[in-house]
């Protein structure tokens, strides 16, 4: 099976941790985001993984190239022009050649998710991609009918609301950070070359079936915030299983 893992980002949130550190390379006790990432997708079965890289790509590229992991492991060089993760994605789209479904990985979010069942669950699916949500507090967030069908996204702070149905009938989930993808999406994708997968999602959800995966009871945590670092060291024993 076949992974992308994002880890192009600046780590802006992580600041001062990433003034001199790729957000991918923070480490937790002695594993980094990267890491964590890897042994997770590859204990999954996800052997094939690509990565992105940008900010401070040779440290990560080096990192990647001193240490074994029990994955086939290609980057995706974003060094001269960061991309976004959905042009991060479509520039990585011929490592997703085989016409089979892909997982596509935040590095910062640590799991426990079954990301192999979940896998195997979705071919069933018919959906152009499922994305893994949960019921917690967001800024942001995406908005499911009745059949946990892509309905609509909206930002509490700024009050943007875009829906393609009505929104007394939708429910609204936090992003989780976690897709699995149909590569039939890369005949959907912009000409642009720097764009979201959340917008990319949103244009397309009306003539294209994203579904929700609702996950509220595996450990999940989203790393990107130095608060959040205190947390996964004190939940060290739930991700560090490699």
């Amino acid at each position: 099976m076949r992974a992308m893992i994002l880890a192009a980002g600046l780590g802006t949130r992580l600041q001062p941790l990433t003034h001199n550190l790729p957000k991918a390379l923070v480490k937790i006790r002695d594993k980094t985001l990267l890491e964590i990432a890897i042994n997770n997708l590859a204990r999954n079965g996800f052997d094939k993984i690509i990565i992105n890289v940008h900010h401070f790509a040779e440290q990560v590229i080096n990192f990647i190239g001193q240490n074994k992991f029990g994955a086939d492991i290609t980057i995706s060089d974003e060094r001269d022009k960061l991309l976004d993760t959905g042009g991060g994605l479509k520039k990585a789209s011929y490592f997703f050649n085989d016409g089979k479904l892909f997982l596509l990985y935040n590095v910062d979010i640590i799991s426990n998710l079954n990301l192999q069942t979940l896998y195997q669950a979705n071919k069933k699916s018919n959906s152009i991609a499922t994305l893994i949500v949960r019921k917690r507090e967001s800024s942001r967030y995406l908005l499911f009918n009745s059949g946990n069908i892509l309905c609509g996204w909206k930002n509490i702070k700024t009050g943007e609301l875009i829906t393609s149905c009505n929104i007394d009938l939708l429910d609204e989930f936090a992003f989780n950070g976690i897709h699995i993808i149909d590569p039939k999406i890369f005949s959907l994708m912009p000409d642009d070359d720097v764009f979201s997968m959340i917008d990319l999602y949103l244009d397309i959800m009306r003539d294209n079936k994203i579904i929700a995966h609702i996950d509220n009871d595996s450990f999940w945590l989203d790393v990107g915030k130095p608060e959040s670092l205190k947390i996964a060291e004190k939940n060290f024993s739930l991700i560090n299983k490699s």
